[in-house]
């Protein structure tokens, strides 16, 4: 059996998109394969939580690990953070790039005691015009200057791992994005369609679960 633990913000959990999100659109064809083939038993759990930063991950990443780990079972642990420590809040990014980085190093850790698959997934670019500031608080914004910076971190410290990464926004930013964003930065229902689909492709191409 596999289980597969996706950790991550508003976009992991699945907002703006009335079927759930990419997380859910990858549950589903997984439970579907469950049903129809005798050899595969997998599980994913969304640990999508909106607003969190890696800081936030850090705090609740182990215990809930622990309650969803068993030492029969194959795990995949998946992260897809980031986007939120880059918000730009009070002249300055959330969480500094120096800390960002250091936080991604010790969920690397932290998730290395549970499992040797570890995939991060890279950040969704914004639309500036929106996002700057965001209409719900005008005290932040989101900028893709400061999303790319971020991703690029991610990049890096995979790269130094040795860790899957999945790239996103370099792959979206040269498409017409913007049409792909519900309020300019979570991904609408074709938004999450779309990372899904890259998602699953990654999965089945790496042989993550079998």
């Amino acid at each position: 059996m596999t289980n597969i633990l996706v950790f991550g913000d508003s976009i992991t959990y699945g907002a703006w998109d009335k079927e759930g999100g990419w997380v859910q659109r990858l549950r589903r064809i997984i439970d579907q394969k469950n049903l129809t083939d005798s050899d595969f038993y997998c599980l994913i759990s969304n640990l999508g939580i909106p607003g969190d930063t890696s800081e936030d991950l850090l705090r609740r990443f182990e215990s809930e690990t622990k309650e969803r780990v068993k030492e029969d079972e194959e795990t995949v642990i998946i992260f897809s953070v980031g986007s939120n420590d880059s918000q730009f809040v009070y002249g300055k990014n959330k969480i500094q790039k120096q800390e960002f980085q250091e936080n991604l190093q010790k969920l690397i850790g932290l998730a290395g005691k549970f499992s040797s698959k570890i995939i991060f997934i890279g950040l969704f670019p914004v639309d500036d015009s929106k996002t700057m500031p965001i209409p719900w608080d005008a005290a932040k914004s989101y900028k893709n200057e400061y999303i790319k910076q971020y991703n690029e971190i991610i990049k890096s410290v995979c790269k130094k791992n040795k860790i899957h990464f999945i790239e996103i926004f370099e792959n979206f930013i040269k498409l017409n994005y913007q049409q792909l964003l519900e309020d300019g930065l979570h991904p609408n229902s074709e938004g999450h369609e779309k990372i899904f689909h890259v998602v699953k492709d990654f999965l089945i191409e790496k042989e993550i679960t079998k």
